[in-house]
């Protein structure tokens, strides 16, 4: 039974296509789909419904598809058992991470990280949706959301600090709110999944349920609305702190800091021993975002 194949066949269950399954591992369309012909023959059994458009999984393909993700992950296990410590890690290294956190954090990173593995080649999803890793086949997923996954292993990498902020326009025509109460009376930037803000405080927690004419489901969106002046808005400070340092937004309300437990994470899926490839990329950015986290411009 060729690997190749049942690597074709793994990505082919989660595209539903065979041209795109094929790209995805450097095949044209007539080879990828003369593998899976002859991984059927291999196996005696139809694994796929072709059409003109898309392929679906026959029963019996669905019935082989967790034994051949089983045997990809032995076959992993089994060469990073007997990997040269001495030796580089080779390969194709598959990373998903959300869109503008890898775009601002893990591009510039990667120069670094090909002076370190050159025998690496690296294919990244910049994506805000949540992939399934095994599905998609993916290696490490970079994600900054709430962890709901307890079958993947996560390494947090970088605290994710959000802050009140302003720009100077703004806060020249409607004043500097002094607590959070003041924020019901001034202009929010809401974004989307994130429209309740809670401040710590020395007695309880308050929380604000904040007023305002837009809502935006894009943390670079918001950070571009507060630099304009449109109104007062969270940000994190990995999308932000350019624009603090530049001095077009302003940290507000530093006395109340918001509760906020958010984290930069690696996520992998589970099992028994970890690729070379991936832990060497995880230990890189983990040392790339190391402590004190370089966009943490407010204390």
């Amino acid at each position: 039974m060729n690997i190749e194949h049942l690597k074709l066949f793994v990505r082919l269950a989660s595209t539903h296509n065979i041209s795109q399954a094929g790209q995805e591992l450097g095949l044209s369309p007539p080879v990828a789909s003369a593998h899976i012909s002859r991984l059927e023959e291999s196996l005696g059994a139809r694994l796929v419904h072709r059409t003109t458009r898309k392929v679906a999984l026959t029963e019996e393909g669905s019935a082989f598809l967790p034994h051949a993700k089983a045997i990809l992950l032995s076959v992993d296990e089994g060469l990073a058992s007997v990997g040269s410590a001495c030796s580089l890690p080779k390969g194709v290294l598959r990373i998903t991470a959300p869109a503008s956190f890898g775009r601002m954090h893990v591009m510039p990173a990667m120069k670094g990280f090909f002076a370190l593995y050159p025998d690496l080649s690296v294919d990244i999803s910049l994506t805000d949706s949540i992939i399934d890793l095994v599905d998609g086949g993916f290696d490490v997923a970079i994600r900054n959301a709430q962890l709901r996954d307890s079958s993947l292993i996560a390494k947090k990498l970088a605290h994710d600090k959000r802050i009140i902020c302003a720009s100077p326009q703004y806060l020249a025509e409607h004043g500097t709110p002094q607590t959070p109460d003041d924020l019901r009376q001034h202009q929010c930037i809401n974004q989307a999944g994130l429209e309740g803000w809670t401040f710590s405080t020395a007695d309880e927690p308050i929380s604000i349920k904040q007023k305002g004419s837009i809502r935006v489901n894009h943390g670079e969106a918001v950070r571009d609305l507060c630099v304009d002046g449109v109104g007062i808005a969270m940000c994190a400070t990995w999308i932000a702190y350019q624009h603090i340092q530049r001095g077009e937004l302003v940290p507000i309300l530093q006395d109340y800091p918001l509760q906020d437990d958010a984290a930069v994470w690696a996520v992998y899926p589970s099992s028994r021993l970890l690729a070379p490839k991936v832990r060497v990329f995880i230990d890189y950015l983990a040392q790339y975002y190391s402590a004190p986290t370089y966009w943490d411009v407010v204390n």
